[in-house]
């Protein structure tokens, strides 16, 4: 099966590993498709193994008794979810939904863990997966206790911005009302924010694309929630 085996390949997880190894990977995984607005594990759902995305999106989100939906992840290509719950033998603590048409890689927790097992590169990369998504994580929970809307819009694209490896754009690849979530707001407080943004000529918002104009003085908003100067 060439086409699953490049596409394992070049899966960032994966990197670095031997064709035996990553052919041992092959025999284990699953390949599912998820529509757009589908679910792939609802909250309380056994971890029964993770996944990973081939193409599209998903998002991670829990909901109050209020039935408010608090968004902590959106995953994109190359990334996996439902990794921690797996290792661990508990229950998915969130829900994931396809916000895009998804084709995803499914790994067994059993066959996963045995794998990793034996393989302490794969280990180290499982590590690194880890560590970026905690680091992630701390970003938005920071944001939601300590700062407010402007700050928190802020420190995101900055924090997007470095993801992408940019400095002066970032392609925002969520809906507005997905970021408003993932901010702790309303969509219409963050078409507030954007455009008192613009009107400081710190962001230049065209379609999905994000300017920052003033890379400084959003750095300035994002930590002590004032700007520049």
């Amino acid at each position: 099966m060439p086409r699953i085996n490049a596409i394992i390949s070049a899966i960032p997880l994966f990197s670095d590993l031997s064709e035996r190894h990553l052919e041992d990977i092959r025999r284990i995984v699953v390949e599912k498709h998820f529509s757009k607005g589908e679910t792939v594990f609802s909250e309380g759902d056994q971890g029964n193994g993770f996944y990973v995305v081939v193409e599209g999106r998903i998002k991670i989100s829990k909901v109050s008794i209020e039935g408010k939906e608090q968004i902590l992840h959106i995953i994109g290509t190359g990334e996996p979810f439902g990794e921690v719950p797996v290792f661990e033998g508990q229950r998915f603590p969130a829900n994931a939904e396809a916000i895009a048409d998804s084709h995803l890689l499914f790994f067994p927790r059993a066959a996963f863990v045995n794998l990793i097992s034996q393989n302490p590169s794969l280990s180290l990369n499982m590590l690194a997966v880890l560590s970026k998504r905690l680091r992630r994580f701390t970003v938005q929970i920071e944001n939601l206790s300590l700062k407010e809307v402007p700050g928190r819009l802020a420190s995101y694209l900055v924090y997007l911005a470095d993801e992408q490896g940019e400095n002066a754009c970032v392609d925002l690849n969520i809906s507005k009302g997905q970021l408003a979530s993932i901010l702790g707001t309303i969509p219409e407080t963050l078409s507030r924010i954007f455009a008192k943004l613009s009107a400081q000529d710190l962001i230049r918002v065209d379609g999905r694309k994000i300017y920052l104009l003033d890379r400084e003085g959003l750095a300035e908003l994002a930590t002590y929630g004032r700007d520049a100067g």
